[in-house]
């Protein structure tokens, strides 16, 4: 029964990365997900269910439209997968329990925001609002933490981002409301550990960027999928964490 549930979850998280891929398009375009239908970037055909199935139509095509014959980015594919992974660990990690489908829809939010962040330099309000939503809700339902902790987390996740902003203007107003719905959402010890792989995962990959002459000095960087990565390590580790860090200081 938990090889069956995780592979129904991970078929679920294929679909719903599919899902994501229209989002991320369209969001920032200011277009409907919903319709039209989905359709080729290129010649804009609409696109049969056979062109639509995860992973496998972009195998079985040859990574290439069916109808004109024009690429299909590998990242359609990939962000699936990235997607399929992510829900069967959320699964592993909570069950199926409220949590699963509060963390499922935190990493859904955050697959979305990332990717979008990482082509246009933009965290669309919406989606961060989404967050907020979601952690008000959750605090009302079912709390893991309370209210004063929410409000905590809020100030930190939120503050810290927003008094960079004032001292080097390196961070982006999209930046600083997704870490203070977050922290909404985690509390203070969880945004705390949040914020610090975000800062350490981003560090290490602008670095690299800028060695391999990716990116310039003067350019911007998206660091909204940082940030999202360390949200995430936050959620799968972070209590773990902390307990850790305060039996060493003690």
């Amino acid at each position: 029964m938990g090889y069956f549930i995780i592979c129904f979850v991970f078929l679920y998280g294929l679909l719903f990365g599919s899902f994501f891929n229209v989002c991320i398009y369209r969001i920032p375009a200011g277009l409907s997900i919903i319709r039209p239908g989905s359709r080729c970037g290129t010649c804009e055909h609409p696109l049969a269910w056979k062109d639509l199935m995860p992973i496998l139509s972009y195998v079985s095509l040859g990574a290439k439209c069916r109808y004109c014959k024009a690429l299909i980015s590998v990242r359609y594919p990939l962000v699936e997968l990235l997607t399929g992974i992510l829900f069967v660990l959320v699964y592993l990690k909570f069950g199926l329990t409220f949590l699963f489908l509060k963390y499922l829809v935190l990493v859904s939010i955050l697959i979305v925001l990332s990717f979008i962040d990482w082509d246009h330099k933009i965290i669309p309000d919406r989606l961060n609002l989404g967050i907020g939503i979601l952690a008000v809700a959750t605090l009302a339902y079912q709390p893991e933490i309370t209210w004063i902790q929410g409000a905590i987390g809020f100030a930190v996740g939120g503050g810290f981002l927003f008094l960079i902003a004032l001292l080097t203007g390196a961070m982006g107003g999209g930046d600083i409301k997704l870490m203070a719905a977050a922290g909404l959402m985690l509390g203070t010890s969880q945004i705390i550990i949040a914020l610090y792989f975000g800062f350490i995962v981003g560090g290490v990959v602008s670095l690299f960027l800028l060695l391999m002459k990716i990116k310039g000095r003067k350019d911007a960087i998206a660091f909204g999928p940082y940030l999202s990565i360390g949200i995430i390590i936050a959620v799968f580790y972070g209590n773990e964490m902390m307990a850790r860090y305060l039996q060493l200081i003690n």
